[in-house]
């Protein structure tokens, strides 16, 4: 590309994927504000999605490994430059594989908050001797407590799981080779820096992007707020609408998988860990409902804002909707994922449930993922199929993507087995 050449650049999405591409292309050597434009468009509203409601988790053991390396070096740099740690809630942490058993819960009413903030009466878990502010009263471990721990792999400060529910831990990473993000913190951020250095935020529907026979396209879309179309002209259009991306690119094999989490504030602060579980529930585990005995595998992080997310298993049972406004949310699925996590630990099970939520995660549906690079239509590219490490691997994408665009290929990594071109139709 001439360095004299105009660009005209539109981003579909505004979830990780979108929000770190908008960054990195106004970093890039080659973009200039006063001769290049950037419009990111996002249907509902910044990070609403997946991309809002994930764990956060960064791993140098993630996947793909062309995308991971670079990433995880990303994530440390943009931490250090802007303030992540204050800012997105940046740190390392250790992460275990850990086996537990639940204990019974019970079934009481419990006070947590919604959205807007307003306390609401819901079937939850609490234990009767705690005090009216919510705080119990600590019991350290004894020698003998911590040797048997030790003996099962269980760090000293991983207190929060109570000690008769564990027969097991490995370690699986540690703060040199993992660390955390609070997800929507981190893809608010990028798009706000991305907006300080020129690039323009649309909060519309996008309807179809057009290819004249000359090449030029355009993009049509309908904004939120006036509900009338517009067309915005583009050199050229990167796809990053996650499990939507087949409605804007039709023919692209991505498709979603629904996902459920809570956020749960525990009795005390608690230490940086996320654990992978492997839970062995009691029949009837809970009380007044009958059930099975069955192994369940919640994952959980600790945040450093005194909050611990939750997630469970992914389903199908929902189609993708229209947007991310109207994402259905099972509270039945929330309050499994509430009391799984009551069953084996205290601080939680004492704790406040503030938010339950519901996402769709994008995944490719012919081979692995995700797909970065061109498409077969000249100055159409696509970002997407990012499964459960759009996090992880948003900021190496975002690089990439930005390299596409203005150096007309990848520079900082080998993505060639992630070309779109290989499974689009």
């Amino acid at each position: 590309m001439a360095d004299t050449e105009k660009k005209n650049i539109v981003i579909i999405g505004g979830g990780i994927i979108g929000s770190t591409t908008a960054y990195f292309l106004t970093r890039h050597p080659k973009y200039s504000p006063e001769q290049h434009s950037i419009h990111l468009i996002e249907a509902t509203s910044i990070a609403s999605g997946a991309s809002g409601k994930a764990g956060g988790l960064l791993a140098l053991w993630a996947y793909p490994s062309c995308l991971v390396p670079l990433s995880f070096k990303l994530h440390a740099e943009l931490a250090k430059e802007h303030g992540g740690a204050e800012r997105w809630g940046y740190r390392g942490v250790g992460v275990g594989q850990i086996d537990l058993i639940g204990r019974h819960v019970s079934n009481q009413p419990q006070i947590t908050k919604n959205g807007d903030s307003k306390n609401e009466d819901i079937r939850g878990l609490h234990r009767p001797d705690v005090s009216s502010d919510g705080n119990v009263s600590l019991q350290k471990r004894s020698k003998d407590s911590y040797s048997n721990l030790r003996k099962m792999g269980m760090p000293d400060d991983l207190d929060w799981v109570a000690e008769e529910c564990v027969q097991g831990y490995d370690s699986m990473g540690s703060p040199k080779d993992t660390a955390q993000v609070h997800p929507y913190q981190f893809t608010t951020s990028m798009a706000s820096l991305a907006e300080e250095k020129g690039a323009k935020v649309i909060i519309g529907s996008v309807d179809k992007i057009e290819t004249s026979p000359s090449g030029e396209h355009t993009v049509k879309y309908t904004g939120k707020s006036t509900g009338s179309q517009h067309s915005l002209p583009a050199t050229d259009v990167i796809v990053t609408a996650g499990p939507w991306t087949k409605t804007v690119w039709p023919g692209s094999p991505i498709g979603a998988l629904r996902a459920h989490s809570v956020t749960i504030r525990p009795t005390r602060p608690v230490s940086g860990y996320c654990l992978f579980t492997q839970l062995a529930l009691p029949k009837n585990f809970k009380e007044g409902v009958k059930s099975r005995a069955m192994h369940v595998s919640p994952e959980i992080y600790a945040r450093p804002n005194n909050e611990l997310y939750a997630c469970g298993e992914g389903d199908h049972l929902v189609p993708l909707p229209k947007s991310t406004a109207d994402v259905q949310v099972d509270d039945s699925r929330c309050q499994d994922i509430v009391d799984y996590c009551a069953s084996f630990s205290d601080e939680m099970r004492d704790g406040e449930v503030l938010v339950r939520q519901a996402c769709y995660l994008p995944q490719v549906e012919t081979g692995s993922g995700p797909l970065v690079g061109l498409t077969n239509t000249k100055g159409v590219y696509l970002a997407a199929g990012h499964t459960c490490w759009g996090i992880q691997n948003g900021p190496a994408t975002g690089k990439l993507m930005s390299e596409f665009v203005f150096d007309g290929k990848a520079i900082s990594a080998n993505v060639n087995s992630l070309d779109p071109r290989r499974a689009l139709r």
